[in-house]
């Protein structure tokens, strides 16, 4: 009767949570219609897809951790759709929609995005429960995807859309790679204590900048991915002036033993 009851128990562990992995498959169909929308020449629809992609990411992330269904199979299945989400379908958007005339040069500059993004998801996944979860080591493939997206948006919305030089594209391409692969730290936001204890004026900044996102999406997003993206390098050298000035803190610490791995 034992066997039977620890035999049922691995069965039920090996089981699919379908909740957080209908999240998943959502991200997924957003990454492969932003791929058709980008060969249709529907590059908003491919932006507003990825970034719509973004938000589902996020979801059965926190979906998998509130209901306690985090799996071996989960984490898998979500590695494999942000890569198509957050690395071929917004490769193959900005090459069609700025780096076609470049040619060769272009295309490659699209793979070499796709391939630092495939490279820090294995990267993520070997450090699961090595790492602080509180910091992600090198900019999260989403925050590079979401990046390339609000430019497009922010370029068709302010009449930019053919006119941005090519050259300007790859090399935010070669940057937003660079910064991927690195270990540069980024926020996670997964402190507890961010959301249980809120100052009274950082409520109101949040009110604010949910108006400014309802008012004009376009600069709003774009604002705040390029804030998310400065942010890493910003305290990165931050915490290497206080390193100068004086012992470290945890934070600077956490920073050194992450370089290391």
């Amino acid at each position: 009767m034992k066997k039977i009851k620890k035999v049922k128990k691995e069965r039920s562990r090996r089981g699919i949570y379908v909740l957080p992995n209908i999240f998943t498959s959502l991200n997924l169909f957003c990454g492969f219609y932003a791929v058709i929308a980008s060969i249709n020449d529907k590059f908003v629809a491919a932006s507003i897809a990825i970034i719509i992609g973004v938000m589902f990411d996020i979801m059965d992330g926190k979906i998998a951790r509130a209901t306690n269904t985090t799996s071996k199979f989960g984490t898998e299945y979500d590695s494999l759709s942000d890569l198509i989400s957050f690395g071929l379908a917004p490769g193959i958007m900005i090459y069609l929609w700025a780096l076609k005339p470049l040619g060769r040069i272009g295309w490659l500059a699209a793979f070499l995005f796709m391939a630092c993004g495939a490279l820090r998801l294995a990267r993520f996944n070997s450090q699961v429960g090595i790492i602080s979860s509180d910091h992600f080591v090198g900019l999260p493939i989403p925050s590079g995807a979401g990046m390339l997206a609000t430019t497009v948006l922010f370029c068709h919305k302010f009449g930019m859309a053919g006119k941005i030089n090519p050259i300007f594209i790859m090399v935010l391409l070669y940057i937003l790679s660079f910064l991927m692969v690195s270990t540069i730290k980024y926020n996670s936001f997964k402190k507890p204590e961010l959301f249980r204890k809120m100052n009274f004026n950082v409520l109101v900044a949040v009110i604010l900048i949910l108006i400014f996102i309802a008012a004009q999406p376009s600069a709003a997003l774009f604002l705040l991915g390029l804030t998310y993206v400065i942010s890493g390098p910003f305290i990165t050298l931050r915490n290497h002036r206080r390193i100068k000035q004086g012992t470290p803190g945890t934070d600077e610490l956490d920073e050194h033993r992450s370089s290391s791995i």
